[in-house]
């Protein structure tokens, strides 16, 4: 049975975002209507030179006769960074609450279909309905504000769609997850729950924003020259810690980074930070003395266009940073960016700046719940089936584990594009779709098989060989021929730039009249005559490149005529 087809039942089909972090987008089937949670992006690692984001290969999705809406949880790049990419593909309304609404027009103003895109706004806790789907918000506390758990109310039962969520007694911004709803819906009856497994392995619980301003009201008022703390842009709260730092220390608060404006802008806009200190632009802050200034950027996982990475690399063109500085990373580090984060570190060191990670001070806390969180969300809920989602297969493990020991009745494991039947009858696997990965490149999206990856990966560990040769239409060598080693020939002898010389031009003048006259044939032949003259070892196969040049031979007749 193909899971398109218009038959009853409940489905439920992760396009991305489990046995991975990121890229979160999901699938909800109902008697044949289809609805899309969450649409967001992953970041590239090595695999992938000259990519920044990653994007879920929707190809499903925009196969189906009767999608009806996209609701996003909250506004997070994972979670709905893929709306200003993908929506041309889907162009289905949107659903989400305000401070998502408000943080999503601002990225669709970059975009020419922008004012295409239909967005409804719901307020937290409201029951709405997309086409054939009835729904409910439930707040949930996060790292960005009007986070929202997502129930779907069907004949077949509840399910709850717990998105992105944490227990934190004292979020600063916004309302604490409210346990009332979440026992209630509990007790009316709960038949499935996708959770959240991002921090299913760490024990305890997630802790509190309150505290982290606490320490960094007290970590930036011991600081004598210029500080610049860095975290995620969308972190509302995190950043008005950093706002009341800065007023506690005496120092005046500046923005460094578009997208951290923009978040700053929506936050207020929808009446998040009213009270507040207000900031300055990087232009106004460098004017200021080192240490009357609280900077506040972009950059916290090493993104190389942010501005922190412009700053370190000192071509920001209004902030520099000088020994005796002091940087503070208030966030964790991303799975997959550790090497250009620690590389970042490392390169502002270099340049005399105190660099603080939570690995040396208390300044972060998790937005996602830790294992005992997990647990009395289990407990509230009581659900008949629990599917972990939201993180890699060791964490998807730990969280089924938890469900089985805490007797949830059916605990089920699965992986992006499989077909879960959550209802009639008991929860399993039925079929799978086609998922994958798709690469943002120079504004073009291309799947991340493309050759134009390969090759760059093998110019990036193999390098290249150049060779430029000049021939009369017979073939015969003209001039000696030109050849650039880039990365490739580092384990040649000294004299292989002679050696490959010669090698070229025998192997031209050993080709017979016809191949020589074919610049494939001459090229296959070059490429061979390179590739052992410099001797490489067999792991290393540079590409080569040869370009033929041909003088016609009435224009050679001609010049030696004169």
């Amino acid at each position: 049975m193909h899971p398109t087809e218009n038959t009853p039942g409940l489905r439920f089909i992760p396009l991305g975002g489990v046995g991975e972090i990121g890229m979160n987008t999901a699938l909800y089937g109902v008697d044949g209507q289809w609805l899309m949670v969450d649409l967001g992006i992953s970041f590239a690692d090595e695999s992938l030179p000259g990519v920044d984001i990653i994007l879920p290969d929707i190809g499903f999705a925009e196969r189906l006769p009767e999608l009806e809406g996209l609701v996003i949880t909250h506004a997070h790049e994972d979670h709905y960074g893929g709306v200003p990419y993908l929506w041309p593909r889907l162009r289905c309304p949107i659903w989400c609450t305000p401070f998502v609404a408000a943080a999503l027009e601002r990225k669709l103003d970059d975009v020419p279909f922008g004012r295409e895109v239909q967005i409804n706004i719901v307020e937290p806790g409201q029951r709405f309905r997309v086409g054939s789907f009835e729904l409910s918000f439930i707040h949930v506390t996060h790292s960005v504000p009007d986070a929202s758990a997502l129930v779907l109310h069907t004949e077949y039962g509840n399910v709850l769609h717990t998105g992105d969520w944490k227990l934190d007694p004292e979020p600063l911004v916004g309302e604490r997850t409210p346990i009332d709803q979440l026992t209630e819906l509990g007790r009316d009856g709960v038949l499935a729950m996708l959770g959240d497994s991002t921090n299913a392995l760490r024990p305890g619980d997630s802790g509190s924003e309150a505290e982290v301003r606490d320490s960094l009201i007290e970590l930036v008022g011991r600081q004598k020259k210029r500080v610049l703390i860095t975290t995620f842009s969308s972190n509302i709260a995190r950043i008005g810690s950093m706002l009341q730092a800065a007023k506690a220390s005496g120092r005046i608060p500046a923005i460094v980074g578009r997208s951290m404006l923009r978040m700053l802008e929506a936050a207020r806009e929808v009446g998040y930070l009213q009270d507040a200190p207000r900031p300055i632009d990087a232009r106004e802050a460098a004017s200021l003395q080192r240490d009357k200034v609280l900077l506040i950027c972009t950059g916290s996982q090493g993104e190389p266009r942010s501005a922190l990475a412009r700053i370190a690399g000192n071509s920001h063109p209004f902030i520099k940073l000088e020994a005796g500085d002091t940087t503070i990373f208030s966030s964790k580090i991303i799975p997959g960016n550790e090497r250009k984060l620690y590389d970042m570190h490392n390169q502002l060191v270099r340049n005399g700046v105190e660099v603080i990670t939570e690995e040396d001070h208390f300044v972060h806390v998790s937005g996602h719940p830790s294992r005992d969180e997990l647990e009395r969300m289990i407990r509230w809920i009581r659900p008949k089936i629990l599917v972990p989602v939201h993180g890699e297969p060791r964490h998807l493990r730990a969280h089924h584990e938890l469900a089985r020991t805490l007797g949830v009745p059916n605990p089920i494991r699965i992986d992006n594009g499989d077909v879960l039947m959550l209802a009639p009858g008991d929860a399993r696997v039925v079929d799978s779709v086609p998922t994958g990965r798709l690469a943002l490149d120079s504004n073009r999206i291309r799947g991340v098989g493309d050759e134009l990856f390969r090759t760059r990966r093998r110019l990036m560990n193999h390098g290249t060989i150049m060779v430029s040769l000049v021939l009369d239409g017979y073939g015969s060598v003209l001039a000696p021929p030109i050849v650039a080693d880039l990365g490739a020939g580092d384990h040649a002898p000294q004299s292989a730039g002679r050696d490959v010389i010669e090698a070229v031009v025998a192997a031209v003048e050993a080709l017979s009249d016809d191949d020589a006259a074919q610049d494939e044939r001459v090229k296959d032949a070059v490429r061979t005559a390179v590739r052992q003259a410099f001797v490489l070892p067999r792991d290393r196969r540079p590409i080569i490149e040869v370009q033929v040049s041909r003088l016609d031979n009435r224009t050679l007749d001609a010049l030696e005529d004169d």
